[in-house]
């Protein structure tokens, strides 16, 4: 008997060592440049799909949980299993004349809306069935979820009229700028990071710090200096920030969300925030027409240069993640449609193009052992559709890839787009 109780308690122990270490094995980590799951590694091309938590709570089920489920199995099908995503919303309402997305998670300073991430569990739990990693985003640089200018209208460093009004850009950069010297801003976004980090998903039971479904918390999308003033404290924040990450959870990538040189007045302040202890790796995004890389869409040699500009984007911040021997990866990416038709029905010609050289140089590049390891294209639309006659989303529509504030298929990659797809397939199964 005596015997028997020690084999099966010897058994028990067993069972939970393997499950614990297959626990272990399901996160993602770094290895000098490359990211590795269970010593092997992992590379990838994976979408924006921001919106993902918000169709948990459409009253139609057809336009929400089911609609959940059918884009997630469709991109899967497609080898997209990687997921960038927003964790929570600021706030509610307009913000500089636009709606911003929903649902809101902290309503006010150090008030938190649980069930209000019942969305994001959800979402959790179904990449976590098809094999996914998800990527999630903290907080938001722009307008579009809150963000940084709600911490600041909370904080009365921003007046209720620049905060409903469009502001000209320049103010823009004046306004959002004080984020990073606003100490109770800066309080309440930390409170939003860890009550996040500790949540416990409502559909598996599991604590988000635990869940290796999770590739990487991320500090922001795009969080900028916005002026040179504001770099030291830019700096410091996100030491900061990354530090507190990392005393509660060890077990997670940590990483900035930052565009690159363009989002950081320099190549050094990228250099320098890279290099912290405990950023894991970088991002990088691409953004040709946003920053008027060209004038006219179909000039053969502006698009010509786009080329060259992109690939040179991508190798001088290759050369610095190469210096610091951490991995990249280029998460956003978009290209207008033919015409700049925001129509699903207009061809997608010029960005399968661009597309094409972008993925090509990823593919060529783990082969040389570039440091770029991963990308995300901007952004996956799904099943919803533009209004026809209505450029901008109003409440009520099907949220796509495009935010509130850009024209309704702008950037989006359908699940109609078949020639972007068959781009993107290609580059799976080379």
């Amino acid at each position: 008997m005596y015997l028997r109780h020690n084999i099966i308690l010897s058994l028990f122990i067993s069972i939970v060592v393997i499950s614990c270490s297959k626990d272990q094995d399901d996160f993602v980590k770094i290895n000098k440049t490359n990211f590795e799951i269970n010593g092997k590694d992992y590379t990838y091309i994976g979408t924006n799909y921001w919106y993902g938590p918000s169709l948990y709570f459409q009253k139609d089920e057809q336009r929400g949980i089911k609609r959940l489920s059918s884009e997630l199995d469709f991109l899967v099908s497609k080898g997209i299993k990687n997921l960038r995503i927003v964790a929570a919303v600021e706030g509610e309402g307009l913000l500089q004349g636009v709606p911003r997305v929903g649902p809101v998670y902290q309503s006010a300073p150090g008030v938190f809306q649980a069930d209000n991430l019942k969305g994001l569990d959800l979402l959790l739990s179904e990449m976590s069935k098809r094999k996914m990693k998800a990527v999630l985003f903290f907080s938001n640089n722009w307008d579009w979820s809150g963000g940084f200018l709600q911490y600041l209208r909370w904080n009365n460093q921003v007046t209720e009229e620049d905060f409903q009004a469009k502001l000209s850009w320049d103010s823009l950069r004046d306004v959002v700028s004080k984020f990073y010297s606003c100490a109770p801003c800066k309080e309440q976004y930390l409170d939003q990071v860890l009550s996040i980090i500790n949540r416990k998903n409502t559909v598996t039971g599991q604590i988000y710090k635990d869940d290796g479904t999770i590739m990487a918390w991320q500090l922001a999308n795009e969080p900028r200096p916005m002026r040179p003033a504001a770099l030291a404290d830019y700096i410091k924040w996100i030491s900061d920030v990354a530090a507190e990450i990392k005393k509660i959870d060890s077990k997670h990538l940590v990483t900035i969300g930052v565009e690159g040189e363009i989002g950081t007045e320099n190549i050094e302040t990228f250099k320098k925030i890279h290099s912290d202890k405990n950023i894991d790796y970088a991002t990088i995004h691409i953004w040709p027409r946003n920053w008027s890389w060209y004038k006219e869409l179909h000039d053969e040699g502006q698009f010509a240069q786009v080329l060259e500009l992109t690939k040179s984007y991508i190798d001088s911040h290759s050369d610095v993640m190469k210096e610091l021997g951490k991995p990249l990866v280029l998460e956003e990416f978009g290209y207008p449609r033919d015409n700049n038709s925001f129509s699903p029905d207009e061809k997608t010609s010029i960005r399968d193009k661009f597309y094409d050289e972008i993925l090509n140089k990823w593919k060529n590049g783990i082969k040389d052992k570039s440091p770029l390891r991963g990308i995300n294209f901007w952004a996956f639309g799904g099943q919803a559709r533009p209004i026809k006659n209505q450029n901008f989303w109003k409440e009520g529509d099907d949220y796509m890839g495009d935010p509130p504030m850009e024209e309704q298929g702008l950037y989006s990659v359908f699940d109609s787009d078949t020639s972007t797809w068959n781009v993107i397939t290609k580059y799976q199964n080379k």
